[in-house]
């Protein structure tokens, strides 16, 4: 979406989550607690349109997704999406799995990074969209289950099996994706999912501080960084180096590289701008 006259307005208010924004860092939380945060048909597009709103605002440095109640997300509302999806012809049914394939899109394609704040369950799509971050802060309660196959579903759902693979390698997914099992948070930090094992119930506390870390630095570095993670895992060699060096030329050319320099000098911090 441009953010040039004739986009979608902002949306000040979103039925299935909350929204705050505090010096560059915005926070969505997942907020359906009585149904552990399973995802509705709304709830997938709400988060759809709400990332393509944060990504068009450039005061945004950096996102905290996280769950209100007892767990971070039990996936797809059984009642409300299952049921539903029973009844679908195959053009429907595309259109909802392109959708949820948008979430997933649209958290690696922003031009900040994301932290998933994960306490209690991260089970189907909550799991992916854990997966689906940049980095997962965990609480030692967190448990993850990429549960597909136990309803008969395929395990590589809304990207699993391309993203997942490259965080914990194809053994490990290969089981994780087959099998459906829970992992709980000292085996996903052995494996590689969980990026920060905070202390019990303090999770949100310290993604939260992550973010701000990230707020605080330079921002363009930081999406560019994304960018380049991303756009590599699937490029040779030659091709990975040579959008390396254009990169780095681009940045070479910010106000935050000569501040840097600048800041080196007068023996300060630096003072990020963000261009």
């Amino acid at each position: 979406m441009s953010p040039f006259a004739g986009s979608a307005h902002r949306t000040s208010t979103w039925e299935h989550l909350r929204v705050t924004r505090d010096d560059g860092v915005a926070t969505v939380t997942l907020a359906r607690p009585e149904k552990l945060n399973a995802l509705t048909f709304e709830a997938y597009a709400d988060l759809r349109d709400l990332l393509a709103e944060l990504s068009r605002e450039r005061s945004v440095r950096a996102l905290v997704l996280g769950g209100e109640g007892r767990g971070f997300c039990s996936g797809g509302d059984v009642e409300e999406i299952i049921g539903a999806t029973l009844t679908m012809d195959t053009g429907q049914l595309l259109d909802f799995n392109r959708m949820t394939g948008q979430v997933v899109r649209a958290l690696r394609e922003a031009p900040f990074p994301v932290i998933a704040a994960v306490h209690g369950v991260a089970a189907g799509a909550g799991a992916v969209l854990a997966l689906a971050a940049d980095f997962r802060v965990a609480d030692p309660s967190a448990r993850f289950a990429f549960l597909f196959t136990k309803v008969g579903l395929s395990g590589g759902d809304m990207g699993a099996a391309y993203l997942l693979p490259r965080v914990i390698g194809l053994g490990h997914a290969t089981r994780l994706l087959m099998l459906g099992d829970a992992v709980r948070a000292p085996e996903a930090e052995r494996l590689g999912l969980i990026s920060e094992l905070a202390d019990e119930g303090r999770a949100d506390e310290a993604a939260a501080a992550l973010a701000r870390r990230l707020a605080q630095g330079p921002a363009l570095a930081h999406a560019q960084t994304k960018a380049l993670l991303t756009a590599e895992l699937d490029m040779p060699l030659a091709a990975a180096v040579e959008m390396d060096a254009a990169t780095q030329a681009l940045l070479m050319n910010s106000a935050d590289y000569a501040e840097f320099h600048a800041a080196f000098t007068e023996k300060r911090s630096p003072k990020w701008q963000g261009k």
